[in-house]
């Protein structure tokens, strides 16, 4: 990738992200051209951001700074990044992030190590890919204790590749960055993962900085009149921050009110996005959905079946209510089914992320292609930013 030293990297670039990273990890960098990627072992095998236009472009990705400094938080560490993977569920039957018996409060809510704070194991690398794996020992809310092994290989795409795995044509006024992960969850333990022992599942999250003009665009499956979204994870979304209209979902993600919402597997599609409208950035992530599996319910409760969970999640952040605020920012996010396994047996998630700068009219076609909606100031993506 072509290097600029003589500016000075300013808050927001690429350039800026990587000296503070490299600071603390030996961070890998992926690249191609004057696209790049930032894999951090350390910090749990995560893509933390990426850039489509060199050192001196925006940095894609939210870091959290603040969360790198002092002790290590108890229920969470929430160092950021555009792609982090998490096993779930969260909560419900088989939550991982309670002790068995516990009260599903946050009190007793915590993030286990092996995907909060640990390490993970760089298995290989080249310039523009990483292989990486962690061995973890994890005990559910059913009391089940589960071995198993995680494998995650990270590749970062060139302009041909991009177009020809999204079916695009891509204009040259466009500069893109895109990457896949393919990752691999094996039951390492002596018993089968059932319907009684409970199981885990892969969790992507993909958190991003937001704009004021900053929408998440999701399609969704039509077929009846049913709400095509779960929206009350964090008390119900107000109406004038989401639509559903003609198949598409959109969900205003300033970073100025906590939201959550879900698309069932049977509703979901494999493709899901977020346009800024600031700062012209059209993001896509595509990742694998099987609409006949068993996906995990994550909410905190154990009245739920658990086996009713989304497949497609986004998050926007906000205030709590004293006021504290993480972000801001907002998340893109898929899951896996559930991984009932036999000992040995795996379970492959992929999830792609791409991120596209340039003239608002070719960034509309990408769209229109990809997701089905113009991101055009006119048309219904508008009607929820004012």
């Amino acid at each position: 990738m072509a290097r600029d030293t003589t500016t000075a990297a300013g808050a927001g670039t690429f350039a800026y992200d990587l000296q503070f990273l490299s600071k603390r990890d030996s961070i890998l960098l992926l690249h191609n051209g004057n696209s790049a990627v930032i894999v951090s072992p350390k910090y749990q095998a995560k893509v933390f951001t990426s850039t489509a236009d060199g050192d001196n472009g925006p940095s894609f990705g939210w870091v959290h700074y603040k969360a790198f400094n002092g002790p290590l938080d108890l229920h969470m560490n929430a160092y950021g990044g555009e792609d982090r993977l998490w096993l779930g569920p969260e909560g419900g039957r088989f939550s991982l992030f309670f002790p068995p018996g516990a009260r599903m409060e946050f009190a007793n809510w915590k993030t286990p190590a092996a995907f909060d704070t640990e390490a993970w194991t760089v298995d290989s690398r080249s310039d523009s890919s990483v292989t990486l794996h962690k061995d973890m020992q994890l005990t559910n809310y059913a009391g089940t204790h589960l071995d198993l092994t995680v494998n995650r290989a990270i590749t970062i795409l060139s302009p041909p590749a991009i177009g020809s795995v999204l079916g695009l044509i891509l204009d040259k006024s466009v500069h893109v960055v895109g990457y896949k992960t393919t990752n691999i969850l094996t039951n390492t333990s002596v018993s089968p993962w059932t319907v009684t022992t409970g199981m885990p599942c892969m969790w992507m999250l993909d958190m991003f900085p937001p704009s004021p003009g900053t929408t998440i665009i999701i399609p969704y499956r039509q077929g009846d009149a049913s709400k095509p979204a779960t929206t009350d994870y964090f008390g119900e979304i107000p109406a004038d921050r989401i639509q559903f209209a003609d198949g598409i979902l959109h969900f205003k993600a300033d970073g100025k009110m906590r939201g959550k919402l879900g698309i069932h597997p049977a509703r979901a599609m494999d493709v899901a996005g977020s346009y800024d409208s600031v700062r012209h950035i059209l993001t896509i992530i595509q990742f694998d959905v099987d609409p006949g599996a068993h996906y995990l319910n994550q909410e905190w409760n154990t009245t739920k079946p658990p086996f009713s969970g989304d497949a497609v999640n986004a998050y926007n952040d906000g205030p709590l209510a004293d006021g504290s605020q993480m972000g801001p920012f907002y998340e893109l996010e898929s899951v896996s089914p559930a991984a009932f396994l036999k000992p040995g047996e795996s379970l492959t998630h992929n999830h792609a992320v791409f991120h596209f700068t340039g003239p608002e009219s070719a960034l509309d076609a990408i769209s229109r292609q990809l997701l089905g909606v113009s991101v055009l100031h006119q048309d219904s993506t508008a009607r929820i930013q004012k």
